[in-house]
């Protein structure tokens, strides 16, 4: 599972076998959670949410969100979409 993001002490996955719509999984201190891209425009959704705290969901959207164009380009690229 490539790793296409570090943020505050988290890790943003794309798992190569994963499925669509694009999203991606964030993944720290024993938490995780998956989100939805909607690219190319956004908005960054929360689609499951494993132990993160309401106001660390809000600073991981704003992060992804500031990097929507990158994690998108990641998810192509990892895909095999051009």
């Amino acid at each position: 599972m490539p790793t296409v993001l570090r943020f505050a002490g988290r890790r943003v996955a794309i798992y190569p076998n994963d499925h669509r719509p694009a999203h991606v999984h964030v993944i720290g201190r024993g938490c995780e959670a998956v989100f939805n891209l909607n690219c190319a425009a956004g908005p960054v959704e929360l689609r499951e949410n494993y132990g993160f705290l309401r106001r660390e969901i809000r600073q991981i959207e704003g992060a992804m969100t500031e990097r929507l164009a990158d994690l998108c380009a990641a998810w192509e690229e990892i895909h095999g979409i051009a």
